[in-house]
């Protein structure tokens, strides 16, 4: 965690015991501070709410409820609570909060050096924080943070294979949803993190799931949620990313500006986490297609898949032998061409069924269906395709431009045309799951 000076107040010494060393962070009236415990020599953390021009009697309560949180809690990723006491010197009035210190560097930190995190990564993560928002919102009654993002997570011991120790800090903004009945609830939060509801002061534990997720897709997109697309509220961060199809719909789920249409628990979110397919069991976040059955699914891919395949490969090969040696070159690569697609397109066929029965069934994201299905036909195909043409021998002269005429151009145009058949049969599966 970065510091800074903090002038004057590195000479004071807090209640006769805590030696004040540098500033951690500062708000309107508020300042989190490092200092030293001269009893037990241990760093601690001092935050000072203090009687100034700028003095809220809204802060106070907040100040307060924080205080009653910490002591309440014992999580060995929170910070724990250890003093509280009132400020009342010449030079400065107010109140302190003393708590643990955690040596670390918050994900915000990460994201201002250019740090990355892979998919595994961020799954890594969410677990972690949705263990301990379980553990938050299981108390009586449910403590709900209500300032998840990326300079409130803090990471120790990151490692190559692993994100290390999470840790939540900073519980300024916490409310529990006894104070909210009868009440009229402060407004707090940080903008773009925050879940249309709190912005009408009601704040709920699917409104920390919604966080969560905003901080997420920051740190997977390097940018402020605030920043990205929106439609009708949702943000949209699919074209920035190269999420697996079920992480993303979580995602989606877990971000949803509708309260009802968000997971209705941690331990609901957690399980379609490690279970994407489980979405299925809970989600009105997405618009659901109706689901076919599994045997029409592969009958229509197979079918579309070898005709068109067979169609477009045999086509693309005879034109494409035209320019190279008319008349015989046709008729050959026609033939050559027929064949070639008839495997691909049975072979993806297949494949395109898998894919759509493992992660789009039923279809919740029909451009990212498409996308998929597309990438992998023609990748897929073209490596066959180069492999087909190599066991020929249409490479044994090791020219490289015979190899590029020969091998690579005509691979190329059988891939791009099983990545068209793909498309096909992706928007077809759309319409017939009625979205």
């Amino acid at each position: 965690m970065s510091g800074q000076n903090i002038g004057d107040l590195s000479k004071e010494i807090l209640a006769d015991r805590y030696q004040c060393d540098r500033r951690l962070g500062k708000q309107a009236g508020r300042q989190t501070l490092l200092a030293r415990d001269l009893k037990t020599q241990q760093q601690v953390v001092v935050k000072l709410l203090s009687f100034s021009s700028d003095f809220n009697w809204e802060d106070l309560k907040l100040f307060q409820r924080e205080v009653e949180t910490l002591k309440s809690l014992s999580h060995p990723a929170i910070p724990r609570y250890l003093d509280s006491f009132e400020i009342d010197t010449p030079k400065r009035k107010g109140f302190a909060l003393v708590q643990t210190y955690i040596e670390a560097k918050s994900l915000q930190e990460y994201l201002s050096d250019g740090r990355t995190f892979s998919e595994r990564e961020v799954k890594q993560l969410a677990t972690a924080l949705l263990d301990i928002l379980a553990y938050l919102h299981q108390r009586q009654p449910p403590v709900i943070h209500r300032d998840i993002k990326p300079s409130n997570i803090l990471l120790k011991n990151r490692s190559g294979n692993s994100v290390g120790e999470v840790y939540l800090v900073d519980f300024g903004a916490v409310q529990t949803l006894a104070t909210q009945q009868g009440k009229t609830v402060t407004v707090v939060g940080t903008y773009g993190y925050m879940p249309p509801e709190q912005f009408g002061g009601r704040a709920v534990p699917a409104s920390d799931l919604y966080s969560l997720g905003a901080t997420l897709i920051a740190l997977i997109t390097k940018q402020h949620p605030a920043d990205l697309p929106q439609q009708d509220l949702q943000i949209e961060f699919e074209q920035l990313t190269k999420l697996s199809p079920g992480f993303t719909n979580w995602l989606k789920w877990m971000t949803h500006p509708t309260l009802e249409c968000r997971p209705a628990s941690v331990q609901i979110a957690k399980e379609v986490l490690e279970k994407p397919q489980e979405i299925n069991k809970y989600s009105q976040t997405l618009r659901l297609g109706k689901t076919l059955d599994t045997s029409r699914l592969f009958k229509n891919a197979i079918g579309r898949s070898t005709w068109m395949g067979t169609l477009g490969v045999g086509s693309c090969a005879a034109i494409y032998g035209t320019f190279i040696f008319p008349v015989v070159a046709t008729i050959l690569g026609g033939f050559i061409g027929l064949f070639l697609g008839l495997l691909l397109g049975l072979g993806n066929g297949i494949i395109v069924g898998i894919v759509t029965r493992l992660w789009f069934f039923p279809l919740t994201n029909p451009k990212l269906h498409r996308q998929v299905l597309t990438a992998i036909s023609i990748v897929l195909c073209t490596s066959i395709s180069i492999v087909y043409f190599r066991i020929m021998g249409w490479n044994k002269l090791n020219d490289l431009s015979f190899e590029i005429i020969f091998v690579l151009a005509p691979s190329l145009i059988a891939g791009l045309s099983m990545g068209a058949s793909s498309k096909s049969i992706a928007r077809w599966y759309q319409k017939e799951s009625g979205l």
